[in-house]
């Protein structure tokens, strides 16, 4: 899977956590992931944690990340129109 197919995987919806990039529309937040696995969370121990969650989507936020602090231009899709 490339990168921009991973990040079609990032949502955003001003309804949900006030317009923060999130996981394909569900209530987790892109941030929320990096912080565990900041923390020391193993994949495996989130994707138990989530069983929604695929390892597509920890990539994705790998990714969401990495273009993040390389500042590059990161625009999350709109969750309406997120498949």
């Amino acid at each position: 899977m490339n990168e921009a197919e991973l990040l079609s995987r990032i949502t955003s919806d001003p309804q949900i956590f006030g317009g923060k990039p999130i996981i394909r529309g569900h209530r987790l937040a892109v941030e929320h992931v990096l912080g565990m696995l900041g923390a020391g969370d193993s994949p495996e121990t989130i994707l138990a944690g989530y069983p929604w969650l695929t390892g597509e989507d920890l990539r994705a936020c790998l990714v969401f990340a990495r273009r993040s602090v390389a500042q590059e231009r990161i625009e999350p899709l709109p969750a309406s129109l997120a498949a």
